[in-house]
């Protein structure tokens, strides 16, 4: 029997011990693309809310719905192949995709200040934080052998990932517009004989604070007001309730340790890089300059946009322009008649 085969036992095998536990669980109804485009009516009450109010929000609107809808569909393409496949090799090459996808994030979209090697640091941050987190939790708490079972380890460290990938952000930019803000102060700490970690302690702590919070905060809150997302898909597909109950909880206990060891070190390897072992504060390390070719990127972008924006131009005078220096020369020859 081949993995495509023993993958679709296993889902009929589940589906009759959720018919038994759930007799009344409502039948699965598969969508279609209009579906999607029946939602995507409730993305235009967006848009019509930043142009009345002038929000001027449209346009990222539509991009953000645009890239909603290819990344997705891109991603489930992915996935279906690497769940249809069940092999280790694919389902460990995609979780290092995606962490490399979230250093990328963290070091060039969410983070306004940078330093050399920082992407190597975040992407080693990031990937040993999710991975030890990710393998243990779904080895033993979630009692899945192998523990790369795709179905259960792909979704884990998505959910992972995305998480620690916000914490990691937050808890960088703290500390390096700390370091560069309060250059004086930790260099006085410096001169007195205080060590590098003594000097940058009160800083780091309250970087790697600032990063737990949130995680600490929907912990807290979470099950009280709303119900989370990991929990919301389980119960739309037919799980046992309780069943998604325990697995939410699993999740939010691992996405908690995930971020606190993620943060950690981050910031521990980017105050120890922006103060070296000589105990120097090493702020000339600190640029928000980009990388060549996201320069280009950006340079192509507004090459593109500029190329829109008159072509809107155009089109506008053409179709009203035009109409309105008709109706102004239609008027200033009937005052002049009347004259």
């Amino acid at each position: 029997m081949d993995g495509g085969q023993l993958c679709i036992v296993n889902q009929m095998e589940s589906q009759s011990r959720l018919n038994e536990t759930c007799p009344d669980k409502p039948d699965f109804v598969p969508l279609e693309w209009y579906n999607v485009a029946i939602a995507s009516i409730f993305i235009v009450v967006n848009g019509a809310i930043s142009i009345v109010l002038g929000l001027q929000l449209e346009k990222s609107l539509f991009v953000a719905a645009i890239r909603c809808l290819v990344q997705l569909t891109i991603m489930g393409l992915v996935l279906a192949d690497v769940f249809g496949a069940r092999n280790p090799v694919f389902v460990l090459g995609l979780a290092l995709t995606l962490i490399l996808l979230g250093t990328n994030e963290i070091v060039y979209s969410k983070c306004r200040k940078r330093y050399n090697g920082m992407f190597l640091s975040g992407f080693f941050s990031l990937g040993v934080s999710t991975m030890i987190v990710g393998i243990l939790g779904t080895k033993f708490a979630m009692e899945e052998d192998p523990f790369w079972e795709p179905y259960k380890f792909v979704p884990t460290m998505g959910m992972l990932i995305g998480n620690t990938m916000s914490g990691i952000a937050v808890g960088l930019s703290f500390i390096l517009d700390q370091l560069s803000e309060q250059r004086e102060k930790i260099e006085t700490y410096l001169s007195f004989g205080a060590t590098r970690w003594e000097a940058i302690r009160p800083v780091a702590v309250e970087a790697t604070r600032l990063a737990m919070l949130p995680t600490i905060n929907q912990m807290s809150v979470i099950g009280l007001i709303s119900i989370p997302g990991m929990m919301t898909g389980q119960i739309i597909g037919g799980a046992p309730i309780m069943d998604a109950v325990k697995y939410q909880q699993i999740i939010v206990f691992m996405i908690s340790a995930a971020v606190a060891l993620g943060v950690l070190s981050a910031i521990l390897i980017t105050a120890f890089t922006c103060v070296d072992a000589s105990h120097r504060l090493r702020t000339e390390r600190i640029t928000t300059d980009m990388p060549w070719i996201y320069e280009q990127f950006r340079r192509l972008g507004r090459v593109i946009k500029g190329f829109f924006v008159r072509t809107r131009a155009a089109v506008w005078y053409c179709c009203c322009g035009w109409r309105r220096n008709i109706d102004y020369n239609e008027e200033h020859e009937s005052m002049l008649n009347q004259h």
